[in-house]
């Protein structure tokens, strides 16, 4: 784990191949979050994990790693009647930053406040406008009532966070972008960490050494640089 307390600057990341088994994934401390420290960090199967504005940044590969193979995906009984019911509609990469602050003020069992701080914001707002950073959102009629954003880097598409205002919102959410990203070709989207939710609906976890292993899969086989919805 390299630790570097610079704020700016590109960032020349560790393989994460170098970690142990044992490792939690903390493999660097510093940097900032410009679009080319972010690239270069999804690319390699790590990811930001601010703890506090007065900390400097936490960035992961962690063992193990939460995946959700669309082959696998399982879509309950009772979403599927929601989803035909059409009460709601969905669109992509229409309010992005309205997405990413919705999911910072989402409360979350078990947890006191959010990993997204506020810098990370106008950080990741740059790295949708690079074309890298994506939103899904769910709404009853004009009204934003759930939403997903993530990462799409070389292939692989990494879901960050999601909200909900209404119930199961976030969970369709989940389940219209899987089944987009399925559309377009893709087999699976990293999902970091297991929640219960992403569990209920396909997700597992992998080793992390079988985590980047698709990574380098996926990027021989020459992906799409950017996402068009």
């Amino acid at each position: 784990m390299s630790n570097e307390r610079k704020t700016s600057g590109k960032i020349k990341f560790p393989d994460p191949a170098i970690l142990p088994e044992e490792s939690d994934g903390l493999i660097y401390i510093g940097g900032n979050l410009d679009v080319e420290n972010l690239v270069q960090a999804y690319t390699l199967g790590i990811f930001p994990w601010p703890l506090e504005e007065i900390y400097p940044l936490f960035w992961f590969c962690p063992e193990p790693r939460g995946v959700l193979d669309f082959e696998d995906l399982h879509i309950p009984r009772s979403l599927e009647k929601l989803r035909k019911k059409q009460t709601y509609h969905f669109t992509f990469n229409q309010a992005f930053a309205r997405v990413m602050e919705a999911c910072a003020k989402q409360k979350r069992p078990g947890q006191e406040g959010t990993w997204i701080i506020p810098s990370m914001v106008p950080s990741y707002l740059a790295f949708h406008a690079a074309g890298y950073a994506h939103s899904i959102e769910c709404w009853r009629g004009e009204e934003l009532v759930g939403g997903l954003y993530g990462v799409f880097v070389k292939g692989i598409f990494s879901g960050e966070s999601m909200f909900h205002t209404e119930p199961n919102t976030s969970k369709l959410c989940l389940v219209e972008i899987a089944l987009r990203l399925k559309s377009m070709g893709l087999h699976w989207m990293d999902i970091q960490m297991l929640t219960p939710v992403t569990e209920h609906l396909g997700g597992h976890y992998i080793s992390r050494r079988d985590f980047l292993q698709r990574l380098k899969d996926e990027h021989r086989k020459s992906p799409p640089l950017k996402l068009v919805f």
